[in-house]
Parts: structure tokens; sequence; C-alpha cells
């Protein structure tokens, strides 16, 4: 089935979303999609899966103009979208979520399970998903959940598929697998479009690929006719450089030191166990694992945000496991938090405001019980300018910037004071080349100038570019650390196969056994 979007235009208010976008999506290929935030990837996706209308424009499928009043219309039409975050329902097997909305039936229309199976086994066997029909979703590793997500759209029979950042949390190990899953659909004569913001990825996957910069089509071909600096060029409108310029590190004091922390929710649920580690001054340390072992829970712990039921935390060798999360923020510590909409920032409050939303009560912002608002102001201007937060005025809403400004706009108001310890909980999830590209030179800036840096991400990639040593979690644990000290030629640094094994719970001694896991997936 061959998909056409012809002169696609849609408009937010005075927001021109997408413009006169022409796109083909062919039978038997791999279309990749890149574009940074804002560039109209979703909302170009959401009108073929029938949530957006557009204003202008039409979509053709074979030929034939078609209308999607919903997103009802776009499935019954072959296309299908396996979203980012995965809508799976947890307590349910592999079958039960596959077919919940189209449960096949039989006689006296009783849910009829046996045939349910028997097609859910069918699609598995003929991609190689190698997915168990009767496991529970809980039970099974984020990796074979994806999975799971992809069969949903083929048991509606989609000739379509779109994959929204389908590794974001997945293993090297799980995405070479769900590589080879993806050329078996297209081998098949699926028609795949593949959104990501991982250009080794693109030049790896895709038959061709479409960039998007502010809601027009840039940039179309093979990926053989380009280099990733060209894609990334391409879809911010500027050179973007992929080093970081990291040099070798010189680590003096300990200035974090967790011993045996261990929280456990409810009473039963342990969500860390024992983790041992430290950060020294001068050296950028990673975390690194799949998102949901336990690194949100080490980074409460850390800064003051949730209590442990074991351990402590030490901090420039003082016990701080009790201290509150402001006490703790004035000894020097900083946090980028995971979740900037919900933890980082007030959207409804300017730049500004939110430029102080953690020092309101010290100098020289408060003059006594009040604030001096010309001060604030000022600072924010400054800031703005040093760290390239991108707005027209400070006063302007927080909620209003594009998600790699807002992220621009966090780490401007924790860098942008005497710290000694740096917490950065996914420092550049969201953003684009562009904002990744200056995140990251601020934070190695951080290192050099003699402060702690410990990074939280499920980005391996980044990880391995910017950390001097890295610890691996699983299962509320540190199972692995790794020195990634690389020399002046770029040689050396840990291995990412080795990071990757860990990052699944293979290999080490406090992990399952390779059968069990491989077991888990069978």
């Amino acid at each position: 089935m061959k998909i056409e979007l012809q002169g696609i235009s849609k408009r937010f208010g005075l927001v021109l979303a997408n413009q006169e976008i022409d796109l083909a999506i062919q039978p038997g290929e791999v279309l990749g999609l890149l574009g940074e935030n804002g560039a109209g990837k979703s909302t170009l996706m959401n009108i073929l899966s029938g949530l957006y209308q557009p204003d202008t424009g039409e979509i053709l499928i074979d030929g034939k103009p078609v209308q999607f009043a919903g997103p009802g219309d776009s499935i019954a039409s072959g296309i299908g979208m396996v979203h980012q975050h995965f809508m799976l329902v947890p307590v349910f097997s592999v079958v039960e979520n596959v077919i919940l909305g189209v449960e096949p039936t039989g006689k006296g229309d009783f849910l009829d399970l046996d045939t349910a199976r028997e097609q859910v086994q069918q699609i598995n066997a003929r991609y190689g998903m190698d997915v168990p029909s009767d496991t529970l979703i809980e039970d099974l590793p984020v990796g074979i959940q994806q999975r799971v997500e992809i069969l949903k759209v083929l048991f509606r029979s989609a000739d379509v598929l779109i994959l929204d950042e389908p590794t974001a949390v997945l293993t090297p190990q799980e995405v070479e697998s769900f590589f080879a899953i993806v050329r078996a659909l297209r081998d098949a004569g699926k028609a795949i479009v593949f959104i990501t913001h991982k250009l080794h990825e693109i030049m790896e996957i895709a038959d061709r690929v479409s960039v998007l910069r502010q809601g027009r089509i840039v940039g179309h071909g093979t990926p053989s006719e380009f280099s990733e600096g060209d894609l990334a060029e391409m879809m911010v409108g500027r050179p973007v450089s992929f080093s970081v310029g990291r040099t070798a590190a010189t680590p003096g004091q300990t200035v974090l030191e967790l011993d045996g922390v261990t929280m456990i929710e409810g009473g039963q649920d342990v969500r860390l166990s024992d983790i041992s580690l430290n950060v020294r001054a001068g050296e950028i340390v990673g975390i690194a694992g799949v998102q949901g072992n336990g690194q949100t829970e080490l980074v409460e712990a850390i800064t003051g945000l949730t209590g442990l039921n074991g351990g402590s935390v030490r901090f420039l060798n003082n016990e701080i496991t009790s201290s509150s999360v402001r006490a703790r923020h004035a000894m020097g510590i900083a946090h980028i938090p995971e979740d900037r909409q919900r933890s980082g920032m007030v959207a409804s409050f300017s730049v500004a405001e939110n430029m102080v939303l953690n020092s309101y009560y010290d100098d020289p912002v408060a003059r006594g019980v009040q604030i001096d608002w010309q001060q604030v102001h000022d600072q924010a201007a400054e800031a703005c300018l040093k760290y390239d937060v991108r707005t027209p005025s400070v006063f302007l809403g927080a909620g209003s910037l594009s998600g790699g400004n807002q992220q621009k706009m966090v780490v401007a108001r924790e860098l942008e004071r005497d710290v000694r310890l740096v917490v950065a909980s996914q420092p550049t999830r969201g953003v684009d080349v562009g904002s990744i590209e200056y995140i990251h030179s601020q934070l190695v800036a951080c290192r050099d100038r003699g402060n702690a840096v410990l990074i939280v991400s499920s980005e391996l990639d980044e990880i391995l570019d910017l950390s001097d040593r890295i610890y691996v979690m699983y299962g509320g644990r540190v199972i692995a650390e790794f020195d990634n000290h690389r020399a002046e030629d770029g040689s050396g640094g840990a291995d990412r196969n080795q990071i990757g094994l860990a990052m699944a719970g293979i290999g080490t001694d406090d992990s399952p056994s390779d059968a069990t896991l491989m077991g888990a997936s069978a």
C-alpha cells in the first residue's frame, strides 16, 4: 500500500506547524523522518493517524484520495502507529493486550481466546518476534513489550507502521534485534515510517530519509547521500559538532559518596538495594541503564526528595542523609530533573520567575521579605544570553518556549550559581541536536571548573560521550562499573557491548543468568 501526502498544511492559531508538505511512503521500504522539536513531525503523523485533519492538501492511498474523520478511519485503512510510550495493560497477557478492542468472538458472542492466540502466534512466527503469548506484560522485559505494541498494529492488518522513537528505551543488543524485526517487516512489503533523533540509526535502518525544519521538508534522499553532519545541519539550519571535546579528567576529592543506600516503597517493594558509589571533583560519572531500574529513585535519594530505609549519603564528608532539599541546595548541590515539565519549571511563570524558583529567598534577589524584581530580570536576561536560551523576553511565559529552550533555561538556573555537585537526570531528553550540543558543552565545562557531575541517562551514546566513569544499574542495584578514560587520539574507553549486556542484566554476579533472561523472552 502506497501513501502520498500532497500539499499538507496545518495551522494552530498563529503557528504554522506544517507547510505544503509532500511526502511519499512506499511499500517495502523504511522512511526515516528527522526533525528537531517543533519541526512538525508529530503534527504530520497525527494527520496521517486521523487525530488531526489538514487545513489544506490531501492524503492518497494507492492513488485515491481519502479523508480520516478519526483514528478509527486511519486504522481501518491499514495505518498503525507504535507510540514511544507503551499503551499496554500490565496485568493482561500478551494475547489479551494484542486483541484489546478487536476481540474475536465465537458461538454466543463469547470471546474466542484460542483463535486469538493462534492468530497472534502466526504473526509472531512470520516476523520472528519471539513473544510469549500468555505471559503477563509486567513480567516481560521492555524490549519484548515493544514487540507487543508492534503485534497490536499487525493484528489489525496494518500495512503502514509509524514507529515513534522506537529505540528510546532499548539496550544496544535489543536495538539490533529490533532492527532485524523492522527489516523483516519491510521485506514482507510493509511500509515503515521511522521517527528518531538518533542519526546513526537512520543511517543504518532507513532506505530513504526526509528532514523537516520549521514545518517544511528541507531535505530528502537516501542515507548514502548524506553524512550525519549533513542531516544534523539540515535539521537545525547550522553546522553541528558531534565532538564533546572532553579531555582527560583530573579527579580530586570525593564530593558525593553513597554507602549501602536502600529504598523500599510501601514496606515491601525494593526500589534501591545496597547502592554504593562515589563521584569526585573534576569528573563526570554516568549512570547507565534501561529506564525503570532505579535511576529515578537514586536521584531522589541524592537530592533529598525521598527518604531512605537504609544506608547513608555523604557530601564533602558531611552526612546529609536526613538533610532537606533546601539544605542540600544551599550546600552546593544542583539538580537538573528528568522531567522539566513536572519537576523543573512552572509553565505559567515567566522565564525570569523560573530562573529564581530555588533562590528567590537568597541574596541578591531577596530584600528582606520582598523580592528585588529588577535584580531578577537582570539576572535572567544575563543567564539567557550566556546559556543561549532563545526567548524574545524574560517576561514571556516559560511554557511558550520550545523544549530545547525550556531545558536550557533549567540548566542555566542550576549551573549559574556556586555549585560543587551537579546531578543531571536525562539532561537532553526531548531536545534537538543543537540544544544537545550546547548542554553537553556546559556539563563538560562544569567538570573542568573542578565540580563533580553525575549524569543519569537512558541514552547510552550520551553516557559514553560524557562520562569518565560509568556505573550500570539493573533491578535497583549497581551491578557493574567501567572506566571510560580515552586517549587524546580518541582510542580506549569502555566497551559498548559489555555495557549493553550489563544493562540487560547479563554477565554480572548480581544479575539473573543468561538462561533466565533468555527464557523471559522466549
